[in-house]
């Protein structure tokens, strides 16, 4: 892994210097400043900060997952597309032909873990369905994730389900409104691979 100060471009530079006159993120925990400053450089959106929720153990148990080769799924191809130095599995392509009344986020869910049960880092950012059916797994011992990076997006849904992740005692990042999606949770795990190792 490289710290992604080391090769950025002038552009990146400028705008993280704007984004650290316009948000103190200098008492946050390393890896938890990284995720927060990454998210709120995708979305040029300060506000981020105050809600992310972050656990530094977490995130850097899910850091080492993934430098020791961990699976990265995803729950949709936005959000793989969104982290171009690591190959994700796409639950979304597992989903076959969901049960009634199942949503197609969610059966693709249930068949990613499945496939990996085991240690995979999840990163969710589209449906609060896929999200749910995730801790719901973990309850049911189905599924031991290193980390789950839960931010989702919707009016529906969205808040339910990433307090119950909150609640699940999972290792885990999210954040407290409906908001969320695709470049929010590829944000935060570049944040993770690009950042060295913690101080």
């Amino acid at each position: 892994m490289i710290d992604i100060r080391a090769t950025v471009h002038p552009i990146e530079v400028e705008s993280y210097a704007i984004l650290r006159a316009r948000v103190d993120t200098s008492d946050l925990p390393p890896l938890t400043r990284a995720v927060v400053e990454r998210i709120v450089h995708t979305s040029a959106d300060p506000s981020w900060a105050g809600e992310l929720v972050c656990d530094e153990d977490a995130l850097r148990a899910g850091q080492a997952a993934l430098r020791d080769g961990a699976v990265l799924v995803t729950d949709v191809r936005m959000v793989a597309v969104g982290i171009t130095s690591r190959p994700s599995v796409v639950a979304l392509d597992l989903a076959g032909t969901p049960e009634d009344g199942v949503t197609r986020s969610a059966a693709g869910i249930r068949g990613a873990v499945e496939a990996h049960p085991d240690g995979a880092v999840w990163a969710i950012g589209n449906a609060p369905t896929a999200l749910a059916e995730l801790v719901r797994r973990a309850a049911a011992g189905l599924v031991r994730p290193a980390l789950v990076v839960g931010l989702p997006v919707g009016f529906v849904g969205s808040v339910a389900a990433k307090a119950a992740l909150r609640a699940s005692g999972l290792p885990a990042l999210s954040n407290r409104s409906e908001r969320g999606g695709a470049a929010a949770a590829a944000a935060a795990v570049n944040a993770l691979l690009y950042t060295g190792d913690p101080a």
